[in-house]
């Protein structure tokens, strides 16, 4: 079973999701509640597997208790909730380690596929919207010589520096290893290394360090294509 806390601050917006998630055999809403801080008070009483938080809530922001919440020693993954005008606050959630962030005018299925995924571990952000969010909100980043290695990603291998590129791009599996001329499964391993020596939570976190590092930077040519899943 999947537990879940849910906070937004409309309560008919709040209302419905519960009402989607509890229709569910293998979810179950822990939680439900109106601002940040309830919201924080929520996740250490119940321990839930996925917390889905409104980005802007009275008392304590979305942003802040993620931010709690992701410092702290659970494994309580965080979805944030948000509209087209938030994306101010994305790039920071990103960063703090929040697992991607859901629209309110999502369909019923993209929730459910949003609450699943995080539950499982999974990033849940386009890859297309990840790289706008990080090429809108990162401040200059610093072009990098022929050759020259960020000192971040100087524990990788050259084979895992090869995935990680990748990986920053927002590619899958499944691209990384028609690329690289790998089995998907040796890519996993790949990109489960990669994750663990650079303390990443996620995919997610490997493209916003993949920009901030200078490694990938916008317009280098390989961020134009279309969605794909991370």
């Amino acid at each position: 079973m999947i537990t879940v806390v849910v906070a937004d601050d409309q309560e008919l917006v709040r209302t419905g999701l519960c009402l989607i998630l509890e229709a569910q055999d293998d979810i179950e809403v822990v939680a439900d509640v109106a601002d940040g801080g309830a919201a924080l008070d929520a996740v250490r009483l119940h321990l839930p597997d996925v917390a889905l938080l409104d980005v802007r809530m009275p008392h304590m922001t979305g942003l802040e208790a993620a931010r709690q919440i992701l410092d702290g020693t659970g494994s309580t993954r965080v979805v944030m909730l948000t509209t087209f005008d938030d994306d101010r606050y994305l790039y920071d959630a990103l960063r703090a380690g929040a697992s991607g962030f859901l629209l309110k005018t999502s369909p019923r299925a993209h929730l459910l596929h949003a609450v699943r995924s995080a539950a499982a571990g999974e990033a849940l952000l386009d890859p297309v919207l990840t790289r706008r969010l990080v090429a809108t909100h990162l401040r200059s980043p610093r072009r990098l010589g022929v050759g020259e290695l960020p000192p971040a990603l100087a524990a990788l291998s050259p084979r895992e520096l090869e995935v990680f590129r990748d990986l920053a791009r927002g590619a899958t599996n499944a691209e990384i290893a028609a690329r690289l001329f790998l089995a998907e499964t040796t890519v996993k391993t790949h990109v489960a290394s990669v994750l663990r020596k650079l303390g990443l939570r996620d995919r997610i976190q490997a493209v916003v360090l993949g920009y901030e590092s200078g490694l990938i930077v916008p317009g280098d040519g390989h961020d134009d294509g279309g969605p794909t899943g991370l």
